[in-house]
């Protein structure tokens, strides 16, 4: 089954370290350095891995949607063990095995894509699992080279002795940071979403905006509090109709703006959207628990 082009939302900002940030790239083995560098890009500039912003706003919606609709892993997956993923190899081993036995491969194709969707939890929707694409991708966060100097700041870590209540024996070490006020650009697409995933991602993107997301190590420290600031979120919907997806074709070769649409005003129905979803899969979950059980009848 191939996939289908039917919408594209584009997210353009500035993520600011307000507090230092310290992103390791592992531990040197230059003979003269810190001994804990921060990861740099080709050119020695510091830089956020996209793996880490997508990383840490997945974590952050998990927990809320657990804290929703409780530790159901169909519903809400642990991407860190295999036996707690909404579909795990054996299930998905077990349905190609028994239901897909005797019927035809178009047939067996699109039975195995809704029993794969259908068990697939809800933050995987959007960002992807062993079984499914993410529809959401975020750059590497490079820094706005106008504001760069090429200053890092060196601090100094040490283990202490619990015993002694001292500085351990040759357990002094240093770390480099990138110093607060550092601005990084953002840049994030998401397509085919449905609106309620649209919905997640704009919660998830509230919490880098209201600085309740850190990045990085030594967070108990202070360090990795970060400010995201959206400019722009750019629009289409193509909406199953041919004409308008050869319309946007054209624009987008000829840079014509209108090609997009402001999808701020589209935040609050996407959300609501979410809430919407959430809210049914509070009931229904009441509903399964509340059903007596075969030994209390």
């Amino acid at each position: 089954m191939f996939d289908t082009f039917k919408n594209r939302l584009e997210i353009t900002g500035t993520l600011t370290t307000v507090t230092a940030l310290r992103i390791s790239a592992g531990r040197s083995s230059e003979p003269i350095g810190s001994d804990l560098p921060v990861i740099k890009d080709v050119l020695g500039q510091p830089l956020i891995p996209g793996s880490s912003f997508k990383g840490a706003l997945r974590s952050r919606l998990e927990s809320f949607l657990r804290g929703i609709l409780g530790n159901n892993r169909k519903l809400v997956g642990n991407p860190a063990v295999n036996d707690e993923w909404s579909l795990t190899y054996q299930e998905l081993s077990q349905f190609k095995k028994n239901p897909l036995k005797n019927i035809k491969q178009e047939e067996k194709e699109d039975s195995l894509n809704s029993f794969i969707l259908s068990n697939t939890d809800l933050v995987s929707h959007l960002f992807g699992s062993p079984w499914i694409a993410s529809k959401f991708q975020v750059r590497d966060l490079t820094v706005l080279p106008d504001a760069w100097f090429g200053q890092y700041q060196e601090r100094d870590g040490v283990a202490i002795d619990r015993d002694t209540e001292t500085a351990a024996d040759s357990k002094l070490y240093d770390y480099q940071v990138v110093p607060a006020g550092t601005p990084f650009e953002f840049k994030a697409i998401v397509e085919n979403a449905k609106d309620w995933e649209l919905g997640l991602l704009m919660i998830g993107l509230h919490q880098f905006e209201t600085e309740q997301i850190p990045l990085g190590g030594g967070r108990s420290r202070g360090l990795g509090v970060v400010k995201l600031e959206i400019d722009k979120m750019r629009w289409v919907d193509v909406e199953d109709n041919p004409k308008f997806l050869l319309e946007y074709l054209e624009k987008l070769v000829k840079e014509d703006e209108t090609a997009y649409e402001d999808a701020t005003d589209y935040k609050d129905e996407w959300v609501r959207q979410l809430i919407d979803r959430l809210k049914k899969l509070i009931d229904e979950n009441l509903k399964v628990s509340n059903v007596p059980s075969v030994e209390s009848q």
